[in-house]
């Protein structure tokens, strides 16, 4: 089980435009590192919701404990999904 505010605290970059939208990152389970997450309050249907789940993931699969990320309300598009695993695997 991985820590829910070891999450929240590797956003990264993106928590302070969660904050000035109302954007709210709720951590719904850690599982065998497996960390579910859905994108609330300003993120529900903003245009930029994608990109803000790209950094998530990003930031996220960077940690040791994280085996995947999942985004609830399917806030990632398997494209960019795909791409991000490419560069880390690049990294």
């Amino acid at each position: 089980m991985v820590d829910k505010q070891l999450i929240l605290d590797s956003v990264g970059p993106v928590q302070a435009v969660l904050d000035a939208h109302d954007g709210v990152v709720n951590v719904v389970d850690t599982t065998d590192g497996v960390i579910m997450i859905s994108l609330e309050g300003g993120c529900t249907g903003c245009s930029a919701t994608p990109m803000t789940a790209m950094q998530i993931f990003y930031s996220l699969m960077k940690l040791d404990e994280v085996q995947d990320v999942v985004f609830v309300n399917g806030e990632l598009p398997d494209y960019m999904r795909s791409f991000i695993n490419d560069k880390l695997n690049s990294e």
